[in-house]
């Protein structure tokens, strides 16, 4: 699954790498404790209109929800379910974008049960990009909110080594088709992300806490690893 990220790419950047144009309400970066229900970057398109940079909440809150913690935080979507889940399914046609990261986060277990934390970026040094829904929800009163999940998928290789999830990251070349711009047929990006793609590193226990922050939680304990 993906449950934490990180996001040091300055707006501007963010913008002209994804040829969007910017909302005025964008969360600060940079920022390496991005948690659930905190506002992350996504970038998506509307019908013919451009591509947007825009604020998220990060746990899509589904229409029937009467408020936005009506029933379980929806962070992540699993790829082999999404089409057919209700939370899910018209978002996945209709409503999908680009949650923006420099890396995330993922744990595992020592021998007395403390949780480990690993930091995954992508090799090549570029951000990643990942699949992602949304959806527009509005209480009594007519409030709107935005929100969105990450779509994630088995992982594979010696990721699996860390966790059997992985979110889905889609590459440039696919970023159109993902968003809609090229019609349909995105249904196969939903996929592992390919061998060499991404690396990580053992980072510190200070993440473990949702109120750690500062560029030391990504620096590397030991070894560095590559799938």
């Amino acid at each position: 699954m993906c449950g934490r990220m990180a996001l040091s790419l300055p707006q501007d950047a963010m913008a002209q790498l994804f040829n969007a144009r910017p909302a005025n309400d964008l969360p600060p970066v940079p920022d390496f404790n991005i948690c659930p229900t905190d506002s992350v970057h996504i970038v998506t398109r509307a019908g013919d209109g451009p591509r947007s940079l825009s604020a998220m909440r990060w746990g899509l809150v589904p229409q029937w929800y009467k408020k936005p913690d009506d029933g379980p935080l929806l962070i992540n979507a699993r790829a082999e379910t999404v089409a057919d889940k209700p939370a899910f399914r018209d978002a996945v046609r209709l409503r999908r974008g680009l949650v923006i990261a420099s890396g995330f986060y993922e744990w595992t277990k020592d021998a007395d049960g403390g949780r480990d934390p690993w930091y995954f970026t992508r090799t090549d040094g570029h951000p990643l990009a990942f699949a992602a829904i949304w959806q527009e929800w509005a209480d009594v009163d007519q409030s709107r909110l935005r929100s969105c999940a990450i779509v994630t998928t088995a992982a594979k290789g010696s990721m699996t080594d860390i966790h059997h999830r992985a979110p889905v990251v889609i590459d440039p070349s696919d970023w159109a088709l993902w968003l809609g711009e090229k019609g349909k047929g995105a249904a196969p990006l939903m996929r592992a992300t390919a061998d060499g793609v991404l690396g990580w590193h053992r980072v510190g226990r200070a993440v473990n806490s949702n109120r750690a922050s500062g560029p030391a939680l990504i620096a590397p304990l030991g070894d560095a690893h590559a799938e």
